[in-house]
């Protein structure tokens, strides 16, 4: 499979690769609500997914090796400049210091990859909002003075003055992506980070089943690919878009991954 995809990104479109990639793997149909799509999911292993990502985060904690995501391992770490460069106009806009609510992100994957760029910071607090096993595991081996874990928005922002939220490649996995959004929002929290993020140019969202290669691990569940012109507006009277950019994967239907910065509106504080 590997040796197909170099062959075909020399030969093929994005959009055509992505076609080939959705013989196999990928995103499809569209359903009319989560609870059909569901029941078609095969569902998955969630104890030897979450021990998959125990086992390569803490490689990565040690040294081991250089990069992880969604269990993953990497041979070096793929940035996300657009997101690291928010972070540090952020941080240096709010006296070089960053407390940041990490919505949903695993054990760490965006702390360890942008930690070596923000250690010269005179604050730094990545607090993580996660599932309650993930939060666990967290807690037990991966908290330090900078990394911390919490169960809810409400908990983890009863204990720090978050600046700063990261949604890295999560909102299209909730059930209820507007709800947690606007929850979020009413938090009047500075700035807004989006990134990796599946968009439909069209009025209405779809909701599709994603199957996840086999190397990664077996499973598919529900994903959304959310109206861009719907999502934007949720921000459009309460913060301002500072910039929107293009993030580079292999979709087999007609979509983008994107990301975006937001900033709050003066008038909404």
């Amino acid at each position: 499979m590997d040796s197909l995809k170099k062959i075909a990104k020399l030969l093929l479109s994005d959009y055509l690769i992505g076609k080939i990639y959705g013989l196999f793997y990928g995103w499809h149909g569209n359903y009319n609500s989560w609870a059909a799509a569901q029941q078609k999911c095969t569902g998955y292993d969630e104890k030897k997914i979450l021990d998959n990502v125990i086992a390569n985060a803490e490689r990565v904690k040690k040294g081991e090796i250089p990069y992880e995501r969604d269990s993953v391992a990497f041979d070096k770490v793929e940035y996300s400049f657009p997101v690291l460069s928010a972070l540090m106009w952020i941080s240096i806009k709010n006296d070089v210091r960053l407390n940041l609510l990490d919505f949903g992100g695993s054990l760490g994957t965006s702390y360890y990859q942008n930690i070596q760029f923000l250690n010269h910071l005179s604050a730094l607090n990545w607090c993580i909002v996660e599932q309650s096993h993930f939060v666990d595991e967290g807690k037990k081996h991966f908290e330090d003075q900078n990394l911390h874990f919490f169960y809810s928005l409400n908990e983890c922002m009863s204990m720090y003055k978050i600046n700063a939220v990261l949604l890295s490649n999560v909102i299209q996995y909730l059930e209820n992506p507007y709800v947690i959004l606007e929850e979020i929002i009413s938090k009047k929290i500075e700035y807004i980070i989006v990134d990796r993020t599946l968009f439909v140019n069209r009025d209405e969202d779809r909701l599709t089943i994603q199957k996840v290669p086999e190397k990664i691990y077996k499973a598919s569940y529900c994903c959304w690919f959310l109206s861009e012109e719907k999502f934007l507006n949720q921000f459009r009277n309460r913060y301002e878009l500072i910039y929107d950019y293009n993030v580079k994967g292999i979709i087999n239907i007609r979509a983008l991954y994107k990301g975006y910065l937001f900033k709050i509106k003066e008038e909404f504080k």
